[in-house]
């Protein structure tokens, strides 16, 4: 069976900065490869791409994981005709979206303007280009920069252009510049049209026939040139094409449904799809096919693996707990790259991008870690070292608040992030106390007895700033007074992109130690109704204007549950947690049938590197990681007719009791 024609890789796009139906790209690319494609139609902002839009600027080569983190290494491809132009408000032409093919492993757009057609497939660190103009009247081909630093040298005893670019939004990349070898068809480039520095080059086609192979590297040209022969090497567009196929088809067909309709296939497959695009790969093989990167630390060349584009605040809640089912061998080199971003900066990553972005709280990389350490996929030597970062970041202040914990040498004298140390305290003190049930836990693996003990006493500390009066996790003074002026629909301050109602239950390793502080599993469970019960109000009060997730929960409307937002992605199961499989079951159900499909604007909030895509994912099959980190999954009925995992039948309908553990999965 074929799973590529069920993928939309727009679904979500249709965005806007107010808005999110994702906020996600059509990325045309391999998974987790150094190179994706995307279609840009309005370089105005970091959302380039609108499906509605019929205009096109260039075919991007872009590495941005999310609109709020942009672009980085950024090269545009566009053919022109007549005129050629460098800006994009000069050179746009009109395309027809309706008729534009859009996959994973091709692209195919027609040109009004530029009168040609532009065909695409991709490598692990560039692709194949292919155009086909109407004629062969002023023909020209444009390789053009995003922004920042550009150059083009022809090399005649290579017959190859080679680019550089230097855009990066990142502070902490240091001296960061991509590399591009561009070879194109014998005798179909005449020469350079136009060559404007820090703007582009204009190549002049002969002819109506146009192929072009493009290679990047972060570390050199002579690199680039090792990626090409490796990406390139006695293979042609269409069969690299047909190889990208079956990679897709494969990861894809690592867990496959039957559906009950045609609309359910395609949102799962389409979902799946997002499951494979992140964390980006960065690193490269050497002429002795060994592991290198480019560091951003230094701005040197290193040996071992090393990935990016991943935030670990979104996830490590769905994301990694589903590589441990189906992608066992990426997952074990991910970790392996994190820990070498500790070895050679000293502190392991919260938002890489190329550099640390450091762009939200905490520093969820624990559960990451864990989950792939209790299921045996991180062990040895990296485990140790993994351990030592995270008890680094878990006690000691950074001076860049883009590294470590923050409010972490506060939470240690304290046992919670006090008001007066840091915004955002309550998440920051809640995600503290789970990462130090992710230390206990290693530390157990470990045998390292009185070290485990401690942590899961500092795990406990949540309970430090829960309210009984009001049922609420709230802040405190660091004379251990609440907050006076309290609101639970109040946005921001104290917690991270919700309130009090989306950020009181994160507690996902002691759910029943929360439940006690309710009086019972059957308290908690009435706070929990009452949450899906309430009015999707929402003060602004931390955020100086109304934040898109602010307005994607009232659009949602499962009353104070943002499943638009990673904060809420575990309310529903919590009910299973305790025991009522039902109730979550009926939230769940409505959840996906409501706000979740295939269409370009199928998601409810932010999709963030597959985050949400994959609760969508776990939801259909009948699972969900609660607690990255523990061996197992609660239960929810699966809205599919039929699941095989790794292409063994799993059907969690036939388990009794509210979790299933890990080894009965796999």
């Amino acid at each position: 069976m074929k799973y590529l024609p069920y993928v939309n890789i727009k679904q979500g796009s249709a965005s806007v900065h107010r808005f999110s139906n994702g906020n996600t790209l059509p990325l045309t690319a391999l998974p987790f490869a150094m190179a994706n494609f995307a279609p840009q139609t309005n370089s105005s902002s970091s959302w380039f791409f609108h499906p509605a839009d019929r205009c096109i600027e260039g075919i991007r080569l872009t590495h941005q994981p999310s609109p709020w983190i942009a672009d980085y290494g950024s090269l545009i491809f566009f053919p022109q005709k007549f005129k050629p132009e460098f800006s994009a408000s000069d050179r746009w032409s009109g395309y027809r979206p309706e008729n534009a093919e859009l996959m994973p492993n091709y692209m195919k757009l027609e040109l009004l303007r530029s009168r040609c057609v532009f065909e695409l497939t991709p490598a692990e660190r560039g692709g194949a280009i292919r155009v086909h103009f109407n004629d062969e009247k002023e023909n020209y081909f444009s390789l053009l920069p995003l922004e920042g630093g550009f150059t083009c040298d022809y090399r005649a005893e290579k017959d190859a252009y080679y680019i550089t670019v230097d855009n990066c939004c990142d502070e902490n990349a240091v001296n960061f510049k991509m590399f591009a070898v561009i070879k194109f068809g014998k005798g179909q480039i005449s020469g350079i049209n136009e060559y404007a520095e820090n703007r582009g080059v204009h190549l002049s086609v002969s002819g109506k026939e146009l192929n072009a192979l493009v290679s990047t590297s972060y570390i050199s040209f002579e690199q680039a040139e090792l990626n090409f022969k490796r990406d390139f090497e006695n293979r042609n567009f269409d069969k690299i094409k047909s190889d990208a196929e079956s990679i897709w088809e494969s990861c894809l067909s690592r867990v496959q449904i039957e559906a009950f309709d045609e609309k359910q296939m395609k949102t799962f497959y389409s979902c799946m799809y997002r499951a494979f695009l992140y964390p980006h790969k960065c690193y490269e093989l050497d002429e002795n096919n060994k592991p290198v990167h480019y560091c951003p630390f230094d701005g040197t060349v290193k040996s071992g693996v090393r990935y990016t584009d991943n935030g670990f605040w979104d996830t490590y809640r769905t994301v990694y707990p589903f590589f441990s089912l189906v992608a066992k061998d990426e997952y074990k080199e991910m970790c392996e790259g994190f820990i070498n971003d500790y070895l050679e900066c000293g502190w392991l990553p919260r938002w890489p991008s190329i550099g640390e972005r450091g762009c939200m709280p905490s520093t969820l990389l624990d559960a990451v870690l864990c989950d792939a350490a209790v299921k045996g996929i991180l062990t040895g030597k990296n485990l140790e070292t993994a351990l030592e970062g995270m008890l680094k970041h878990a006690n000691v202040n950074s001076e860049n608040d883009d590294y470590g914990r923050s409010g972490a040498e506060s939470y240690v004298k304290l046992g919670y992030v006090p008001i007066e140390a840091h915004k955002e305290s309550v998440n920051l003190t809640l995600d503290a106390s789970y990462g130090d049930w992710c230390i206990a836990k290693i530390a157990e693996i470990l045998g390292k007895d009185d070290l485990a003990s401690e942590y899961h006493r500092r795990a406990k500390n949540y309970k430090n700033l829960f309210d009984k009066e009001t049922g609420f996790m709230r802040p405190k003074f660091e004379n251990g007074e609440f907050r006076p002026d309290f609101s639970p629909t109040a946005w921001g301050r104290d917690y991270t992109e919700g309130s009090a109602w989306q950020n009181s239950f994160a507690v996902p390793h002691d759910i029943e130690g929360l439940a006690s502080l309710y009086g019972g599993k059957e308290e908690l469970i009435k706070k929990i109704d009452e949450l899906f019960a309430a009015s999707p109000d929402y003060e602004v009060v931390g955020y100086s204007c109304e934040i898109h997730e602010m307005t994607e929960m009232a659009a949602a409307d499962f009353g104070q549950c943002a499943i638009s937002n990673q904060p809420s992605f575990h309310i529903p199961y919590i009910y299973s947690a305790l025991g009522d499989v039902e109730k979550t079951s009926y939230w769940v159900q409505k959840i996906c049938e409501e706000a979740f499909s295939f269409e370009d604007d199928g998601f409810p909030g932010d999709e963030d590197n597959g985050t949400m895509a994959l609760w969508y994912v776990f939801s259909s099959i009948g699972i969900y990681p609660f607690c990255p980190g523990k061996k197992e999954f609660v239960r929810t009925k699966k809205l599919v007719k039929s699941v095989r995992i790794n292409g063994k039948v799993f059907d969690a309908d036939s388990f009794t009791g509210n979790k299933i553990e890990y080894d009965c999965i796999i």
